[in-house]
Order: structure tokens, then sequence, then C-alpha cells
């Protein structure tokens, strides 16, 4: 039920402060179907008039021809002037609320998806909706339109020839009816195709280091190729049946076309009531019963595609839109509380062993231990703790448990440093700010406790950062990132393996820093065990196959010449 409101409320995007728009555009779709019962009738009765059996003069059909073409004019004028509003408006609230839907998927849940699944959902996906949806829905009033005009007019003149051209409009429509439907599913496949090859090229682009440096570009080259194929062959598969489909319609729509041509000249021949100006005008109608006949399976299946591309996307953002319980977290007051907790990606596959142990407001913690012991799991835990996260066990916030908290709330009292700092290609400013306002002394203040105050000197703070930070080093990204935390006045800093990228020079003043910070509580995974920074911290966990194997100040660790003095030892 969740998926079926999300996937009315994407959809109900296209309208949102658009009605104007879309009305004007239907009306100039209509009056430009109505067109061809009048330029249809005009020939005919050109056709008579010319063979001294018309009912009008040529004087009086040129005047006619005039209202025709000023009718046409403002019909045209519609088209151009609301049209194309309609589809920008719409395709920005389209996207605007999926990319707003996005941001409010929790953190753990967006960590355990593939990213292509939404970069294809915000490109190739919304350029096919608004091809084969939104334009075509105009489309396909027009065509609606003409076709209702043309059979009245039809049904007339003779119902006779009417009832004929019916009959004979049953084949194309069988044909694009049975055609239509693969062309929907290969729609699909091709949407399936955009998200696998964006995948990819996010991949090679990311890893672009990793590649040149253990010389894979053949290897990734060829990966690269083998999902262009894939793409392609089903794009190419999509566009031959369309040609397919377009083929069998012009075959199907000449044969009705001729069959009503030779039957009305039969009538007229006959004495039937029919003259051959009538016979025309019915060849001209034709054209507009016949191609909405053709074309509406097309145009149906084109927009079944749109449907199952839009509702696709929001059975993905349902995964997992978890927002939390209803209590809101304040600033840390006593402590992050663990008690026998057990977390696992996969049945069977735990990864913390009965973690029990508390985090008090104000104090620095380090986590420590060898690779694939469980440090990062942890700490990402905390922060997921009020997401939906499936584990066993109580994390509390103070007297709060995390699985009754507002999500929302913990993300306010929680700042989050990963050691690949995203950086937006903007002003060091907006980086640090988040692209919010605040105040100016707030902003001086986080900068000089994040020792940015000379890279704001040097460079000055609407310098831009480059993609991603590349006009910044590694320890200057780093900072920013801890002038943002400090900005958000949160209570609890969670930094996980910041500075194993970082010279040992730059990682040491890094940690210093966040060290040095006063007024929040700090949980730091960590690699290095470097002695100085290690007496600084006022407890380290020192972790083992996913459980906490002692835990200590430094001396104390060292003292018990256990674990940890083992890991200390070896890394010195």
């Amino acid at each position: 039920m969740k998926t079926k409101n999300l996937y009315v409320e994407l959809k109900s995007q296209f309208h949102r402060d658009n009605h104007a728009n879309y009305i004007l555009s239907v009306i100039g779709a209509l009056l430009s179907g109505m067109m061809c019962m009048g330029i249809s009738w005009i020939l005919g009765e050109l056709l008579d008039t010319a063979a001294g059996k018309g009912n009008y003069s040529i004087m009086q059909l040129l005047w006619i021809s005039w209202a025709v073409a000023v009718f046409f004019l403002f019909a045209s004028f519609l088209n151009y002037y609301a049209k194309p509003r309609y589809v920008k408006k719409a395709m920005q609230n389209y996207k605007e609320a999926l990319f707003r839907k996005l941001t409010e998927k929790n953190i753990t849940s967006f960590r355990n998806e593939n990213t292509a699944t939404y970069l294809s959902a915000l490109t190739n996906d919304c350029t096919s909706i608004e091809t084969n949806y939104l334009d075509k829905e105009f489309w396909f009033v027009y065509r609606a339109s003409s076709f209702f005009f043309a059979l009245t007019l039809m049904i007339f003149y003779s119902p006779l020839l009417t009832a004929v051209a019916i009959g004979v409009t049953f084949v194309p429509l069988l044909v694009s009816l049975m055609s239509g439907k693969k062309l929907a599913v290969r729609e699909v496949k091709v949407s399936d195709g955009n998200k696998s090859f964006t995948a990819t090229n996010s991949d090679c682009l990311n890893g672009f280091s990793v590649v040149k440096s253990f010389r894979a570009e053949g290897a990734v080259s060829g990966l690269f190729s083998k999902e262009n194929t894939k793409l392609e062959t089903s794009k190419f598969k999509r566009t031959r049946l369309r040609i397919f489909i377009d083929t069998l319609s012009q075959l199907s729509s000449m044969s009705a076309q001729l069959t009503v041509f030779f039957v009305g000249a039969y009538l007229a021949f006959s004495g039937k009531g029919l003259s051959a100006g009538n016979v025309m005008m019915f060849v001209n109608l034709m054209n507009f019963v016949v191609a909405p006949v053709a074309e509406l399976p097309g145009l149906l299946a084109g927009r079944k595609a749109s449907d199952a591309l839009i509702r696709k996307v929001s059975e993905a953002l349902e995964k997992s839109s978890y927002t939390g319980g209803d209590k809101v977290l304040s600033k840390l007051s006593k402590s992050i509380s663990l008690k026998n907790v057990s977390f696992s990606y996969e049945e069977g596959k735990e990864i913390l062993h009965d973690i029990s142990v508390d985090f008090e407001a104000g104090k620095s913690y380090a986590i420590v231990g060898s690779s694939g012991s469980g440090k990062s799991t942890l700490l990402n835990l905390i922060l997921s703790g009020a997401c939906g996260a499936e584990y066993s066990g109580t994390i509390s916030w103070d007297d709060a448990d995390l699985k009754d908290s507002s999500s929302d709330s913990l993300f306010d009292q929680v700042a989050s440093i990963q050691q690949n700092v995203f950086v937006f290609n903007s002003s060091i400013k907006d980086n640090i700010t988040m692209f919010r306002d605040f105040p100016e002394e707030k902003v001086r203040q986080a900068v000089m406790r994040a020792n940015l105050g000379e890279l704001l000197k040097e460079r000055g703070e609407d310098y831009l950062c480059g993609e991603n930070g590349s006009g910044l080093s590694g320890g200057e990204k780093q900072r920013i990132s801890i002038a943002r935390s400090l900005l958000k006045d949160s209570s609890v800093l969670l930094a996980d393996e910041i500075t194993a990228a970082l010279d040992s020079q730059t990682a040491y003043k890094v940690s210093s820093d966040i060290l040095d910070l006063t007024g929040l509580t700090r949980i730091v995974v960590t690699h290095s065990l470097d002695e100085k920074l290690m007496k600084k911290y006022d407890r380290i966990l020192v972790m083992k196959n996913g459980r906490i194997e002692e835990q200590g100040t430094f001396d104390e660790l060292m003292a018990r010449r256990k674990y940890f003095h083992a890991l200390f030892t070896v890394e010195v």
C-alpha cells in the first residue's frame, strides 16, 4: 500500500501547480484534432465544386479556408505556449520529488543499495517518461479527438461506408495490440540495461586510480564493452520492434484506405448517395481513423512502460524509507549505552557478538583492532540505530532506546566523518555550511576550532574546491568535515578511519584537532596506534573477531600486556 501511495504521489507531481498549462495543452490538442474535419470537408467540397456539383462557390470555400487557417493558428499557439511549460514544470516537479524522497531514505538502506538505480531513474528513465508519457499524452488527445471527429463526419455522410471503414481498421488494431505489449517489455529491458551500464561507468570512473595502478585498462575496457553491447543490443531490439510495428501499421493503413476508396467509388458510381468529393473526403478522413487505431497500442505501451519505471523507483524508495520512532533525542548528557548487541549483515553470519559498552558524554574513545574485527560496523550501528537496522540487544541514548527514537533527531545530534570526505564543486564556505545560512561569528568559530583559518586566509572563502575537492589536500578536506560537524552543534562526533589516506604528519594533526575539541563526545575508529595520540583518549576499545577483547586507558592496556600490547608492539 505504501508503494502504491508513493507511486501515486510521484505521478501527481506532473500536475502540481501545473493545471492551467495542462488544460490549455489539452484544449490545443483537441482543437488540432478538430482540424481534420475542416480540412477533409473543404477538400471534398472543392472537388464537388470543380465538378459542378458543389453546394458552395470557390470564394465561399476560400473564406472558410481562411477561417480554418485562423483556427489552426490559434490551436498551434496554445500548443506552443502551454505544452512546453507543462512538460518543463512536470519534469521539474517529478525529479525534485524523487530526489527529496531519496534523501529521506535512511543511511543503512542506502549503503546496501546500488546507486545506479537512482542515477538511472533521474537521467535515462526521466527522458523516457518525458518522451513516452508526458509528450505523448497530448499526442494521444490529438489522435483520439481526430478519430472521433472524423468518425462523426463520416457517419453523417454515409453510415454504410463508415461501417466498412470500421471493419477494415480492425486488422491494424489487432496487429498493433499484439505487438504493443512486446514493446512495453522491450522498454523496461532498455531501462534495466541503462541502470547496469550506469553502474559500470560509475565503478570504472570511481576506481580509475586502481585501474591505472594495476594496469587493468584492457580488462576494464572489456567490462565496459560488455555492458555497452548489452545496452545497445536491447535498444536495437526495441528499435527493430518499433520499425516492425510501424511497417505493419502502414501496410494495414494503406490496405484499409484502399478498401474504403474502392467501396466508396463503387457507391458513388452506383448512385448510392455519395459524390466523388464525398469519397475523397472519406479517404482523407481515413488517415485520422486508421492512424490513431494503429498508434494507440504503441502509445499505451510507452505509457505502460513509463508507469513501470515510476513504479520501479517507487518500490526502491519504499524499501527502507524508515524514519524511526517518535522520541526526539536531545543533546547527550549521560551516555550512549550498548547492551548485549549483536549484528549481522546476512542471516547466519554474525559480525558483532554480544557487545556491551558505555560511551560517556563529553569523553573521547578510540576503537582499534585488526582489519575485519568489526570496528567500522560498531560505529555505523550507532549511527543506524534509529534507522531500522536489525540488531539484537539494546542501544540507548541516555534513557531512550534508539529503536524508539526519531532518525532525524539522531542525525541532528550526531556528526559523522568518513575517510573519503565528499566535497562539492563549490566554495570552501559552501562546503563548510553545506549551503545553509549561519551567523558569521558561528562560522568563524567553527573555522578556528577546525584549524581552517590558514586555508581561508591563503585562498579565501569563495575558492572553488573542484570536483569532489580536487583542489584541496586530504587534510584540508578532513578539516572541512570537522568544521561542518561543529556547525551542526552535534553532541557526538563519529570518525571512521579518517586519517588512513593521509601522510603521518597530517594524520597526527587532524587526529589532534579532533581530540582537542571540547563539549562533545568523540568516538574514533583508527588504525594508527601513535602513543602520543593514544594517551589522549579517555578510553580505548580493542576489538577482535567482532567482540570487545579489552578496554581501558593506554597505560592500563599496556600494563596488562595482552592483545593491545601485541598490536602496539607489532606496529611500533
